[in-house]
């Protein structure tokens, strides 16, 4: 029995240097654009802004295990949202109106710069006699935004610094060196949050977002 689990890890072992030593690395440039949708189904009114577009670009990093096709890959990306929007006066749970109004108006709220890492487990489907033209993948993982504009702050509310993600997408290896995908976003984190004063709302909000980007890899 011991010999037979020395031979098992020693045989993972293995694949493992082996996986790590065929693994193909790559490093590139990533350029998008995000379609963000502000939540807030808790609110009365159920308050919903969509269509918000903004712009991606980064440096990004991948790393493939070859036959079994699984892999990983990093962004480091500047973005920029936009956000905003107002409520109406049959929000329920909310005696701030005032502030919250203010703040989804605040040039600091409506256009917000961040720094998002985004980390991605992938499968890549190789395809027999396409594969070095056009491989197919998905990819899910989460996302990590630090706010690196001017946070937006009124009498009750303010801002969030951080914003976490978790991301959901498919796309499509062209070339071996473009690489395209889409991938949607569900918000985790509030947009923002109470400081202080008469706020009842138990849920200030999440950004949900589509985004769409094009990677050349070196």
């Amino acid at each position: 029995m011991k010999n037979f689990k020395r031979i098992i890890l020693a045989a993972l072992a293995v694949f493992a240097v082996s996986a790590t030593a065929s693994a193909q690395f790559a490093f590139g440039i990533r350029a998008g654009l995000n379609i963000n949708e502000a939540n807030f189904n808790d609110l009365g009114s159920n308050f919903n802004k969509e269509n918000q577009t903004g712009y991606q670009f980064g440096v990004t990093a991948d790393f493939t295990v070859p036959i079994i096709g699984i892999g990983l890959d990093a962004s480091l990306m500047y973005v920029h949202r936009e956000n905003g929007g107002s409520f109406g006066s049959t929000v329920g749970g909310v005696n701030n109106l005032n502030d919250l109004n203010s703040l989804f108006n605040d040039p600091d709220f409506t256009k917000q710069d961040y720094i998002e890492i985004p980390i991605n487990l992938k499968y890549k489907l190789s395809l027999p006699a396409v594969g070095s033209i056009v491989a197919p993948y998905v990819a899910t993982g989460p996302s990590f935004a630090f706010l690196c504009s001017k946070k937006a702050v009124e009498a009750a509310y303010e801002s969030n610094t951080f914003d976490m993600s978790w991301n959901l997408g498919a796309g499509v290896y062209l070339f071996k060196h473009l690489q395209v995908g889409a991938y949607y976003g569900w918000g985790i984190t509030d947009l923002v949050k109470k400081t202080g004063g008469d706020v009842n709302a138990a849920d200030l909000g999440k950004r949900n977002a589509w985004t769409i980007t094009a990677a050349y890899m070196f």
